[in-house]
């Protein structure tokens, strides 16, 4: 497919700042990779000058891969495609000192921080408290705040209370050696905006940027763009800001406006041919996204025809919609023969896939239900990680504590007290200490033995570092640490063992793929870059129906779309109706409704049980702004709506019947 006029013209633009507002299905990715082949072979940039930023690993990984066939060879060697905080992790690992870091620092996931942050509230406050704490810590962070600026600007008792926690915070993370997620932007962010000699080097570094999604960026990541920039502003921007729909994390899509007022002579391109929906999809989605104000307004159109009316269903219940739901989607594979994985279902708020996990189910329709618990979420493989967190960074406590109970040993939550007191008043970190003879001996003899126990295995592994690949340093130190030995008794079943123990053996086989590494990297380099890893890059489910919800499934195209529970208290949103704030969750809507390629479904129930009482609900006042011409809903056409019913009916019985079969 050759390149559209607005596309090519985007692609030329190379000698200043340039915003291009790609609608959804565009061909976005196609511009930012065609862009860099342009910049490489005219000349005009070597690939090892340029950085395409993405916001997930996934979408990295696809974009090296188009690149990769557009720029064959070597042309593209040294290209920097990564995420924002795969650029904060590289540019810390280059400038650690400048940041007050030593090398192999560690990188604290949410648990971390949670936990330090428990520990530096006052005690007895309740789980709620810390986490609103936390929350606020990690809002001042995105907007590259220091815990100093954080309190000047603290107007509530609560946010006083954070800004202090801040700080202890951070004094914590200084002993640990270690850096949080939000510091990957924010430390890099203050080093170049108070250092002109350090920022003009990375400018020379990276002398163009393409950002893709731009409407995500937060108020950290927006600076970190305009100090690797600068003024001359060699850039492409590409973002969208009808599919600005994650302010919740920090994203602010008035980022889109600050470009034009930053950079003056910034050029504004827009894509609008969609090639991915039908004509009527699109004209539903334009209808209701006008109904947002817009500094830029878009419309999709497209070459595709109209294709099949946007049904529109009333149900009774959430449990009648996930049957009629599960029994069109048993219909139309059974009958039209298009793959499981075509069809997606969207809600709002992840409680609703209950029903509907039920019902597909019941008619044996596969399914890959997205959100589940990720797999650097689960127990076995966070105990690893802080394994190798520890053997790269002995000052990690945080890791320490975790590792030293992978599995547990003979030494109990005082012992280990007992031994922070001693650690804080010896100046050495926990890992250190517990190798010190004069501190194991005023501990108990079991916790000394413990912990001397602990400290041999750790200098094992250290030494097999020194030869090991890193997948089998990996192995090594799952047998090792004894942590599959105390898998398999904790399992109260063979199944359950299997399971995850697969889990560790993913985590060593991630480690012989090692992505976008080089020579042999140190068990920290490789725990830091596992640290950036999402749910999203553990590979993309098989033939299946996709359930998730409206934020996750931003990015993806199905054939056939279901969004349930379209009624006003779920989407929009109640807190949103209640504070007349209807813009982000209309754009969450048309996000939902551009994932359709072919056909589209919109249901709501009449009726809900909440706290043990029914209530009425009202379909989504979104509904009505959507082009009555371009939806059938249930009775414009009784004798079709009939034998529609007979047909899934017939659907559903033969479904339940192969069950008695089996």
């Amino acid at each position: 497919m050759s390149l559209n006029p607005q596309q090519r013209a985007a692609v030329a633009h190379v000698d200043g700042p340039l915003l291009v507002l790609a609608g959804a299905g565009s061909g976005k990715t196609r511009v930012i990779t065609e862009k860099i082949a342009y910049l490489v072979d005219s000349g005009r940039m070597q690939a090892r000058h340029i950085a395409a930023i993405t916001f997930t690993n996934k979408s990295a990984r696809e974009m090296k891969e188009r690149v990769a066939k557009r720029l064959p060879g070597d042309r593209a060697e040294g290209l920097t495609v990564c995420t924002f905080h795969a650029l904060g992790l590289r540019f810390l690992q280059i400038e650690h000192a400048k940041a007050g870091l030593r090398r192999g620092f560690s990188i604290f996931d949410s648990d971390d921080q949670l936990g330090i942050i428990k520990d530096l509230c006052p005690k007895g406050v309740k789980p709620d408290v810390v986490e609103a704490v936390r929350q606020l810590v990690s809002k001042a962070k995105n907007e590259a705040l220091s815990p100093e600026e954080a309190a000047a600007l603290a107007r509530s008792p609560r946010e006083v209370e954070a800004a202090t926690v801040y700080g202890l915070y951070q004094a914590r993370l200084a002993a640990f050696n270690a850096v949080d997620f939000d510091d990957l932007i924010r430390l890099p962010v203050r080093l170049l905006e108070g250092d002109a000699e350090l920022a003009a080097a990375w400018r020379e570094r990276l002398r163009y940027l393409l950002v893709d999604e731009c409407q995500d960026t937060n108020g950290a990541q927006y600076r970190l763009l305009r100090q690797l920039a600068g003024p001359k502003g060699l850039f492409t921007c590409v973002g969208d800001d009808d599919q600005s729909i994650y302010a919740w994390r920090g994203a602010d899509p008035e980022n889109l406006l600050r470009l034009g007022a930053d950079y003056p002579s910034l050029r504004v391109i827009k894509l609008e041919q969609n090639y991915r929906c039908s004509a009527r999809i699109l004209r539903a989605a334009n209808t209701l996204i006008a109904n947002n104000p817009h500094e830029h307004l878009k419309t999709l159109w497209s070459t595709h025809p109209d294709g099949p009316p946007i049904r529109v269903w009333p149900c009774r219940d959430a449990e009648h919609e996930a049957e009629r739901v599960a029994a069109e989607i048993a219909f139309r594979q059974e009958s039209e023969k298009t793959p499981w994985g075509e069809f997606a279902i969207l809600f709002r708020s992840n409680f609703q896939s209950r029903a509907l996990e039920k019902a597909l189910q019941r008619l044996r329709v596969p399914y890959h239900l997205s959100g589940g618990t990720a797999f650097l979420d689960r127990g076995e493989v966070k105990d690893a990680l802080a394994w190798l967190r520890v053997l790269a960074n002995p000052d990690d406590d945080s890791a320490f504590l975790r590792a030293i109970a992978a599995p547990k040993r003979e030494v109990g939550s005082a012992s280990l007290a007992k031994l922070a007191e001693l650690a804080r008043t010896a100046h050495m970190p926990l890992s250190r200490a517990c190798e010190s003879l004069t501190l194991l001996k005023q501990l108990t003899p079991r916790a000394a033995a413990g912990l001397d126990a602990f400290a041999s295995i750790l200098r094992t592994l250290r030494a097999e570092s020194e030869r090991l690949t890193p997948a089998e340093l990996c192995r090594s130190l799952i047998e090792r640490s004894g942590m599959l030995g105390a898998l398999r008794a904790s399992c109260k079943d063979e199944a359950l063992f299997q399971r995850r123990r697969a889990n560790l053996d993913d985590l060593a086989s991630w480690f012989e793929a090692a992505p976008g590494m080089k020579g042999r990297p140190g068990p920290g380099e490789l725990a830091a870059q596992l640290a950036l890893l999402t749910h999203a890059d553990r590979g993309e489910p098989g033939n299946q129906v996709r359930l998730m919800s409206l934020h996750a499934a931003k990015g993806l195209e199905f054939d056939a779309v279901f969004i349930v529970g379209v009624e006003d208290g779920v989407l929009p949103h109640e807190a949103s109706i209640d504070e007349a704030r209807l813009d982000e969750e209309r754009r969450l809507f048309y996000v939902g409704i551009t994932r359709a390629r072919k056909a589209l479904w919109l249901s709501h129930s009449a009726q809900a049980r909440k706290w043990g009482e029914v209530i009425k609900l009202t379909p989504s006042r979104f509904l009505a702004e959507l082009p009555a011409g371009d939806l059938f809903r249930d009775g414009d056409d009784p004798e079709r709506d009939a034998e529609h019913k007979r047909e899934r009916g017939k659907a559903q019985l033969a479904a339940i019947a192969a069950l008695f079969d089996d």
